[in-house]
């Protein structure tokens, strides 16, 4: 079904399943009719939760895909946004099949990309403070650093909570991405929202409680902490090269490259002048700690001039709006 000024968006649901067997079902019930589709991903699940859905529900709207393998979250959300792009779907949202994202908050996320307002949305469980509390100490460490890193590679330096996986995406939006170069597992999220950035896709956060029932969470931060840590960098520099030098260049580039260069400089001259004077025993002269700080001192001006720069150019034009998207809210 397509969007014309008076007809609704046709909105798809994608599930990936993987151990959700308990809950799935009634996830699937919770579901409103606003929705078109309902796309449950199997993902090699060892408790056969594709199975149980094709046995135990009835409503038509859903449709369930196999993977042969296990291809994590990632690769399961990319695959239920493939069916849905087939299927005609206008907004794509993504929730988990544990029940910790509750179904009634799915026009909160659709609304925004409707009303041509943002191209992707995502949950944010930290507006609320005093939904905080019940969040385990450990998850509120690890997204506070994750969300932090993300701000850095990402760009997209107004968004919390980046690990969230209560999402929805426009279609046209989603048709863009590179599927294939998608990390696939617990780094999805944040990776996503990375290429959306070269896009320079509007993102919006959604406010959502935080919810924990008797679901066992997969995700070990003090484990996937270096490894977010080496991909965030990574993408960082991919980002940074893409943005101010490749597809762009501004002020903002030139005082990266000479912040880079000053601060360099000082840095090396202040350190092996510094080593020469502890190994001789003579003092530095004045001229000489002057050559080391003043370099030092006017890079890292630069350089906060450029990350200035940086924040105040996160993404504010709808995307969807300039690839001739209409839509309208229900």
């Amino acid at each position: 079904m397509k969007p014309t000024d008076s007809s609704p968006p046709s909105v798809a649901v994608v599930i990936p399943s993987y151990k959700v067997t308990r809950h799935i079902l009634q996830v699937i019930a919770s579901i409103g009719d606003d929705v078109d589709h309902i796309i449950v991903v199997d993902d090699a699940c060892p408790e056969g939760s594709g199975k149980l859905v094709e046995s135990g529900c009835s409503d038509p709207r859903v449709c369930v895909v196999y993977h042969a393998q296990n291809q994590g979250v990632g690769g399961a959300v990319l695959t239920g946004y493939q069916r849905a792009l087939e299927l005609g779907a206008d907004i794509i949202v993504k929730i988990d099949g544990d029940g910790q994202m509750d179904p009634a908050l799915l026009p909160n996320f659709v609304a925004p990309i409707a009303a041509l307002e943002a191209d992707y949305t995502k949950g944010n469980r930290f507006y609320d403070l005093r939904n905080i509390g019940q969040m385990p100490a450990i998850r509120l460490f690890g997204n506070a650093v994750l969300s932090f890193m993300a701000k850095v590679s990402t760009g997209y330096w107004d968004l919390f909570d980046p690990t969230n996986g209560y999402t929805a995406i426009s279609a046209r939006v989603a048709a863009l991405l590179p599927f294939e170069r998608i990390s696939r597992r617990y780094f999805f999220e944040t990776d996503l929202l990375f290429r959306l950035g070269t896009f320079r896709a509007v993102v919006v956060d959604i406010p959502m409680d935080a919810r924990y029932g008797d679901e066992v969470s997969n995700l070990r931060i003090g484990k996937v902490l270096t490894e977010f840590l080496l991909k965030h960098g990574r993408n960082f520099f991919k980002r940074v090269f893409y943005s101010y030098f490749l597809r762009d260049m501004s002020l903002a580039s030139l005082e990266l490259l000479a912040g880079c260069a000053l601060v360099l400089f000082g840095a090396v001259f202040g350190l092996y002048h510094w080593g020469l004077s502890v190994s001789t025993g003579a003092p530095a002269s004045t001229g000489t700690v002057m050559l080391a700080a003043l370099p030092l001192l006017v890079g890292l001006q630069l350089l906060l001039a450029f990350l200035a720069y940086d924040i105040a150019s996160v993404p504010r034009k709808v995307l969807s709006s300039r690839l001739g998207l209409r839509l309208r809210g229900r």
